[in-house]
């Protein structure tokens, strides 16, 4: 069959050193990329002999490099599209009603499989790793659990928490700004996801949940050999490799939780390993599944946010002399980002009911991938979408942080790092430029930079 990931040969931002000597794939691994991916390749190269337009989202690396003008096909086509494996849509308002409508299921174990295939998969998910994309996780989780798993953790992620991190938040990156600066003595070229991007949001999501400082480096190597299990189509090599990096963090976080019971803090980790007020306790899968993906979720898409934001500021000196004229922009600006390059491209539901979408009959069982980046482009909601504006009154309304009752928990900490991270670059080195070519993540739901060279000073 043809490739569906182009990728292969990496699975995440510098991460090949690190999977020199990965286990090969015993039977319950080989099961469970089978059923989650192998099929699936199968299903895609089937469909991509058909000339299936949806099977070149998969398959068709120009895409991942730009989806943009394929999400306006998708849009231009109609308002929910189908094809021989899902329906999509790039529309915002259908968008929002699929993330909204509680005909909708995040948990892919509401598809009717046929019988031989559902006892595969529950074969295979014996001694399974728990990752970002398996239950307990809230990502594949419905109410009424993920609402229980997010009232335990939502009090330290609302507004006004996250507010009272700012002066930390400019703390670190004035601290991380020098350590850039150490990097660069000569003034560059330096890699400003490895040495900024990725360790401001890192450091801080580390401070809230107890982990030592000191380990930041780890929980970035952790993050990115995991982050392509968002994907789907992953070869059995990069499946591989995805489950060996959860089982590490797996383990860390097991022995993480017995210090913790010995040795509490006042961080929230430390609180979730103990009963609450009204005696409830997480089991030991739901603790590790709740902590990897506040890990994971805490920084993956905020890296994304801050490279993408100065790739863009970059290549819009005007947008970028705005700023600097009228700094009370910034946060403006952060949702311009957002909803110009989202770093979630797209996500999926699935009929759990027989249900209508947007005048169409949906079966139970059927996929809808509403793809977030399309609808934030959607002219019907932004006028003169493909133009970067940061003075765009609305970008707010942008979809990436999702909607409904899984919008995402750490939206405005990651507006409060954006925020403040961007500026204070800019403001600290206000000759920074281009330094090389940069260089996209291999991943599609994730999109970023995982190598952003710049010169400090001119």
């Amino acid at each position: 069959m043809g490739r569906v990931d182009s990728s292969d040969r990496r699975s995440g931002a510098g991460i090949a050193h690190r999977t020199r000597g990965v286990p090969r794939a015993g039977p319950g691994t080989f099961l469970r990329w089978a059923t989650r991916h192998g099929l699936l390749r199968l299903s895609v190269a089937a469909a991509a002999r058909r000339d299936d337009p949806q099977a070149r989202h998969f398959l068709d690396p120009t895409i991942r490099e730009d989806p943009y003008p394929f999400y306006r096909q998708v849009r231009q086509a109609g308002a929910l599209v189908g094809g021989h494996l899902t329906w999509s849509t790039a529309r915002h308002d259908v968008a929002t009603e699929v993330l909204r409508s509680d005909a909708f299921s995040v948990d892919p174990d509401t598809l009717p499989l046929p019988a031989p295939i559902a006892m595969l998969r529950d074969l295979g998910r014996r001694r399974m790793p728990v990752g970002p994309i398996d239950p307990p996780s809230m990502l594949v989780t419905d109410p009424p659990e993920h609402t229980r798993y997010r009232r335990l953790v939502v009090k330290v992620f609302t507004a006004r928490a996250v507010e009272s991190l700012r002066p930390r938040v400019e703390r670190h990156c004035a601290d991380l700004l020098d350590e850039l600066g150490r990097a660069a003595p000569d003034g560059g070229p330096v890699d400003l996801v490895a040495h900024y991007a990725s360790l401001l949001p890192v450091t801080m999501i580390a401070e809230i949940l107890g982990v030592p400082a000191q380990l930041r480096r780890r929980f970035l190597d952790w993050g990115a050999a995991v982050s392509p299990a968002l994907d789907l189509g992953l070869s059995l090599g990069q499946f591989r490799r995805v489950e060996a990096g959860t089982r590490q963090l797996n383990d860390w976080l097991r022995g993480h939780f017995a210090n913790l019971r010995a040795d509490p803090g006042d961080d929230l980790l430390s609180q979730l390993v103990m009963p609450n007020s009204e005696g409830e306790r997480l089991t030991e899968d739901e603790l590790v599944a709740l902590a990897g993906l506040l890990m994971a979720a805490g920084f993956e898409t905020t890296v994304n946010l801050l490279g993408t934001g100065t790739a863009l500021l970059l290549a819009h000196p005007e947008q970028l002399a705005l700023l600097r004229a009228e700094p009370h922009r910034w946060p403006t600006a952060v949702e311009e980002i957002l909803r110009y390059d989202s770093p979630v491209q797209t996500t999926g539901r699935y009929c759990r009911t027989d249900t209508e979408v947007a005048g169409v009959r949906l079966r139970r069982g059927e996929i809808v991938i509403p793809m977030l980046g399309g609808a934030n482009r959607d002219p019907a909601i932004f006028a003169d979408p493909d133009r970067f504006d940061v003075t765009r009154s609305n970008a707010r309304d942008h979809l990436s942080f999702s909607s409904g009752a899984h919008y995402c928990l750490g939206a405005s900490l990651a507006r409060l790092e954006g925020e403040i991270g961007l500026r204070s670059l800019f403001e600290r080195y206000p000759d920074l430029a281009l330094g090389g070519v940069p260089r996209r993540r291999p991943t599609r739901v994730l999109r970023g930079y995982d190598h952003l060279p710049v010169r400090l000073r001119s």
